[in-house]
């Protein structure tokens, strides 16, 4: 069996040099443990997640009550799953640019800035893929609860 060969960047040359990939299974564990203390920390420690977090918990409530077909359940729990993916993404980029500079920088404005704005993007696509899904039978719910 051939084995994979995987390309780093040698810190001294600039070259890159072939390297061969670990199948040990304690790696992969130990990949598994970082990814999961990597989301404990975002749903723990940052607010905007935790609203994510309710909201979409919200929803997964609302379409078992109205019993979304299953394309909807689809499109809602990877809409859901995107904004909490991107929420990562703006927690990461966050910490790596205050690791690296302390002062107020242009260029640390802009990742910060691109970050949340791409969060703010995939809320508001949730937002109307909730309409989407939502509104065609809440409408007729809350017009026989009105008249």
């Amino acid at each position: 069996m051939a084995r994979e060969i995987k390309h780093n960047l040698d810190q001294t040359d600039g070259l890159t040099q072939p390297q061969r990939v670990d199948y040990r299974l304690c790696k992969l564990v130990a990949a598994f443990r970082y990814a999961f203390h990597g989301i404990w920390y975002l749903l723990s420690t940052q607010r905007n997640a935790q609203i994510h977090c309710l909201v979409g918990a919200c929803a997964v409530a609302l379409a078992a009550v109205l019993r979304v077909e299953r394309w909807e359940w689809a499109a809602l729990l990877l809409t859901i799953t995107l904004v909490l993916a991107a929420e990562g993404v703006n927690t990461a980029v966050e910490a790596a640019v205050d690791l690296v500079t302390i002062a107020r920088h242009p260029l640390a404005k802009v990742a910060k800035d691109v970050a949340a704005g791409t969060v703010l993007l995939c809320a508001i696509a949730s937002v109307i893929v909730g309409c989407v899904i939502f509104l065609p039978r809440l409408i007729p719910l809350l017009a026989a609860l009105a008249g």
